[in-house]
C-alpha cells in the first residue's frame, strides 16, 4: 500500500516537472529496491513489508537531520535547504508522529504491559515499542526514555 503511494507520488511529481520530488521519491525508490533485493537474499521473495518501509523512510530522515547540521557547520545554507524539502517529501509518506507527552506515556504502558523492572530488560521494551508504534515515534528518544525509567 504505501509503496504504491510512492509510485504515485512519483508519478505526479513527473507530470507536474516537479523536479525536488522526483529526484526524492526516485532516492526512496532505489533504497527501497536495495532492501528488497537484500531481502530475498534472506528468502523473502515478495521483499519488505509497509513496517520495513517506515523504518527505512525513519532512517532517511535521521540521514538527513544529520546532513543538516553538517552543512550548516559547514555554511551551506543551500545544501541544509535542500536536505529540510526532503524531510518535509518523506514526512508526508509517514503516518503523524507523536508528541513528547505521547511518546512519554507510549513508553510508560509498554513497560507495565511488559513488566520491565530493569535495564537488562531494555529490548523486550524497545522491542514492543517498535511493534506497536511503527513510523509514529522517534525510536532513539523512545530509547533514552526506556533508558531513564528502567536505569
Amino acid at each position: 500500500m504505501l509503496r504504491q503511494q510512492i509510485n504515485d507520488a512519483l508519478k505526479t511529481a513527473m507530470k507536474a516537472k516537479d523536479a525536488p520530488s522526483t529526484s526524492t521519491l526516485r532516492l526512496i525508490l532505489a533504497a527501497l529496491k536495495d532492501r528488497d533485493i537484500a531481502a530475498r537474499g534472506k528468502g523473502n521473495s515478495d521483499g519488505i513489508n509497509d513496517e520495513e518501509l517506515l523504518g527505512l523512510l525513519q532512517s532517511m530522515i535521521k540521514q538527513r537531520r544529520e546532513s543538516i547540521v553538517m552543512y550548516e557547520k559547514g555554511g551551506r545554507m543551500e545544501l541544509a535547504q535542500q536536505e529540510a524539502g526532503e524531510i518535509a517529501i518523506i514526512e508526508n509518506f509517514l503516518p503523524v508522529q507523536m508528541t513528547n507527552e505521547e511518546l512519554t506515556e507510549a513508553v510508560s504502558n509498554v513497560i507495565a504491559e511488559t513488566g520491565a523492572t530493569s535495564i537488562k530488560e531494555m529490548g523486550k521494551v524497545m522491542g514492543a515499542l517498535k511493534q506497536q508504534y511503527a513510523g509514529q515515534m522517534d525510536f532513539s528518544k523512545a530509547g533514552a526514555e526506556v533508558k531513564n525509567r528502567l536505569g
